[in-house]
């Protein structure tokens, strides 16, 4: 199956494929799919079309934004321990 949306294309990376969604992994795959001249990118575009490769490339940035966020918030336990 094609992932339609952010939550489905995010499951068939973690879970189906096991691949975590990595800082270097995100890097790397954002790298890959801005540079429209390489092969892999134009073989993907080729096989999925470019809607999928742009959307690709948006559930990317929002896995990173993710990761951002996740780093910026204080642990739970750190925080229940400094309101206790």
């Amino acid at each position: 199956m094609i992932p339609r949306t952010y939550a489905q294309w995010r499951h068939c990376i973690t879970v189906e494929c096991a691949i975590p969604l990595s800082a270097d992994y995100i890097a790397q795959r954002l790298a890959v799919w801005r540079n429209a001249e390489l092969e892999e990118t134009r073989r993907f575009r080729r096989l999925y079309g470019d809607a999928h490769w742009q959307a690709v490339q948006r559930w990317l940035l929002q896995a990173a934004q993710e990761q951002e966020r996740a780093a910026a918030e204080p642990p739970l336990a750190a925080s229940a321990q400094q309101s206790g």
